[in-house]
């Protein structure tokens, strides 16, 4: 009888277990985990709305030289990442299909980046950590999410809070055009509060993000979790990377830094 009590218990107890990785989103066998943005996103209300006592932007002008575009990995060195972003450490961002999201998103970037300077673009891949006060023509953080839901499909582009530039609404309106025509996938419309107030975007709370007259946008590219979405993601990364390049070359067409 406490043979039969004991293997009950130790049923009940792995069951336990079992139901608690399954509601974390990491289950080991398919290596899979649910993450999007990294949390702690700026509210919009802490964003400063008075400039005029930043010196840094009275009278900016863009520094002369060829178009500049950041390309940020999310995720990629995080366990590299300063005092200041410390929080960042264990944000190890979505998994799926084998592939950890960091992996996803520095091929895509990179092979963006590829394509990019072939048109004369000067490209910079970018880890977690921005250099301080980074600035570019176009900055793109890329990262991809997850969700415990694997019907969950789709990609999203967001601007900062706060857009000194003025641009970002165009660099977004390209990016979502020629995403959606190369993936075919649909837009998830749920833009969230750690896309917006992105650490990279917040300038004036951290020493390492980037310029405020830096066009910025965040991509979450598509759901891990979706098997939909991993056969762009992951087996055909080619289409995000140049859908994503063909809309910043426009944007600098746009700008009259490419021709």
């Amino acid at each position: 009888m406490r043979k039969f009590f004991f293997f009950v218990l130790l049923y009940a107890f792995s069951t336990a277990i079992t139901l608690v990785v399954l509601r974390s989103g990491s289950v080991l066998g398919a290596h899979t985990q649910i993450s999007g943005a990294p949390p702690d996103g700026i509210e919009e209300n802490q964003v400063p709305d008075d400039l005029s006592f930043y010196d840094m932007l009275q009278n900016w002008v863009r520094p002369e030289g060829p178009p500049k575009v950041g390309l940020q990995v999310g995720h990629w060195k995080n366990d590299e990442v300063p005092e200041e972003l410390k929080k960042l450490k264990d944000n190890t961002g979505a998994s799926g299909g084998g592939k950890w999201e960091w992996e996803v998103n520095h091929e895509i970037a990179t092979l963006a980046a590829e394509i990019l300077r072939k048109e004369g673009v000067e490209v910079d891949i970018i880890p977690a950590t921005v250099p301080p006060g980074y600035w570019a023509d176009v900055f793109l953080a890329i990262h991809a999410d997850g969700n415990e839901d694997t019907s969950k499909s789709g990609y999203k582009f967001a601007t900062p809070w706060r857009d000194f530039t003025r641009r970002s609404d165009t660099l977004v309106a390209l990016l979502t055009k020629y995403y959606e025509a190369a993936t075919k996938m649909e837009r998830d419309p749920n833009i969230t509060r750690n896309m917006r107030g992105y650490y990279a975007f917040a300038w004036w709370k951290y020493e390492h993000t980037i310029h405020p007259m830096t066009t910025a946008a965040i991509a979450e590219t598509g759901f891990l979790t979706s098997a939909h979405d991993r056969m762009f993601l992951i087996n055909s990364p080619q289409i995000p990377a140049t859908a994503i390049a063909d809309a910043i070359i426009e944007y600098l067409e746009t700008q009259g830094l490419l021709w």
